[in-house]
């Protein structure tokens, strides 16, 4: 066991949820509500890197508080019945993590009700901690808060902790902790993201093979 505790993100990087799940369910919505805006995928995928889908919303899109509830209560329902799939050779990792004796922490901007189902659906060991959309949004990533609270309840050092995320806000959250981040690199290959990626990030792997080796090594 490399590192006492994993902090990873869920959507593109533990399920291929993106391309899936949540592209698809942003497109029917916007299909209703604002026909006249097009994204593509790669569009979706950079937006999500930064400045986020919150800012992208309200921000470049226009909705105001009602219509974000609307989007909310229109994802949340699309997701109930759409479950994305673990990437290969992830469920490996993370039972190995935890037949160790190590913890694994899930801080995510999906919902924890959805991330259980997700973990459940595929066969991934259950979460020691959740931080998801539901908490107050001046304690979701990029804020501090996620790593804080796991240090603070398992008694934890930052060198602890390795975090795994495939976008800008998991990064700035383990850049504002100081704790070593890993970047996932295996939902896109989009150049922006793995030019950020690679020449800001601790780490950077492209496939999940390489996250295993990694963690694997003597």
């Amino acid at each position: 066991m490399k590192f006492p505790c994993l902090v990873v993100d869920h959507d593109d990087t533990v399920v291929n949820s993106t391309a899936t799940v949540h592209f698809p369910c942003f497109c029917e919505f916007m299909a209703i509500h604002y026909p006249q805006i097009h994204y593509t995928l790669e569009d979706y995928f950079l937006k999500n890197f930064s400045p986020g889908t919150l800012e992208l919303f309200r921000d470049e899109i226009g909705m105001d508080e009602a219509m974000l509830q609307e989007e909310h209560r229109f994802w949340d329902a699309y997701v109930q019945s759409h479950v994305p799939q673990a990437y290969e050779g992830m469920r490996e990792i993370l039972w190995e993590q935890k037949n160790a004796g190590g913890l694994l922490c899930v801080v995510s901007h999906s919902l924890s009700k959805n991330i259980l189902r997700d973990y459940r659906e595929n066969g991934l060991p259950e979460p020691d901690m959740i931080f998801g959309w539901e908490i107050p949004v001046e304690q979701r990533k990029p804020s501090a808060y996620p790593l804080q609270k796991i240090m603070e309840t398992f008694h934890l050092q930052t060198e602890d902790l390795l975090v795994l995320d495939d976008l800008k806000p998991g990064y700035d959250m383990a850049k504002a902790c100081g704790v070593r981040f890993a970047a996932a690199g295996w939902a896109n290959d989009i150049p922006q993201i793995e030019q950020f990626m690679r020449s800001n990030c601790d780490l950077y792997f492209k496939t999940v093979a390489e996250l295993k080796a990694y963690l694997t090594e003597k």
